[in-house]
């Protein structure tokens, strides 16, 4: 796999222009090449690696949620966290986070996984690990991305003001440090995996993070899915 060919939104290039010609990510660039010639199969496909930067600019970032790495089933992973295309079976986590963003908003809980329109109105959906072998859960959490994802968090933090930060379990909340608290808003909660418990339920994330953006005079965002 080459991320030569890649196509990444144009204020995101130029954001993260350091980040690209830094030792580490050749060494990662590296690494996807030589899994790939070896026959390794990865996901998401190359052309959607970066799909949730180019889905939500950077200047057009309002909410970030943090995920860890991609789905790893055949077709799942679409370079947006918690994501998954419309024809595939919604994640158990994912059905969570429907039954809360139901009990606190009234919104209708969809019938598919995709949270392209959440994206489209700047909500960045980040993974903190952008790729994923074949049925091998966190196979690529040592191969670097996670500098990466890092560095693009501390850049969501310097650049933009008054985002609204959902983390959502510990892993998601070991990043409060590159986030600049008095510029921007941090609300955590445990993860919605059923493994929690019921623990995430309550924690009202979606209408707070409305009512933060009106304050800020920023159009809320809809959160109903059709």
């Amino acid at each position: 796999m080459s991320l030569a060919d890649v196509k990444i939104e144009p204020t995101w290039k130029k954001a993260l222009h350091s980040e690209f010609s830094k030792p580490y990510f050749d060494k990662l660039k590296q690494e996807l090449k030589r899994l790939s010639a070896a026959g390794k199969v990865i996901y998401p496909p190359s052309k959607l690696i970066f799909n949730a930067f180019n889905k939500t600019p950077i200047g057009e970032v309002k909410v970030v949620i943090i995920g860890q790495d991609p789905y790893h089933g055949p077709g799942e992973a679409m370079g947006l966290c918690f994501s998954v295309p419309a024809d595939k079976r919604i994640p158990p986590s994912l059905r969570n986070v429907y039954k809360e963003l139901h009990a606190d908003t009234g919104a209708t809980i969809p019938n598919h996984g995709d949270l392209s329109q959440w994206a489209a109105q700047g909500v960045f959906l980040l993974n903190t690990i952008l790729t994923v072998e074949h049925k091998k859960a966190g196979s690529h959490k040592k191969i670097g991305w996670h500098l990466f994802t890092d560095a693009v968090i501390a850049t969501i933090s310097e650049y933009c003001t008054g985002v609204v930060f959902l983390l959502w379990g510990n892993f998601a909340q070991t990043k409060i440090p590159l986030i600049d608290a008095d510029k921007h808003h941090i609300l955590t909660a445990a993860h919605p995996s059923p493994l929690a418990r019921n623990a995430f339920f309550g924690n009202r994330h979606f209408s707070k993070s409305n009512e933060i953006l009106i304050k800020q005079g920023k159009t809320p965002i809809d959160w109903q899915i059709d």
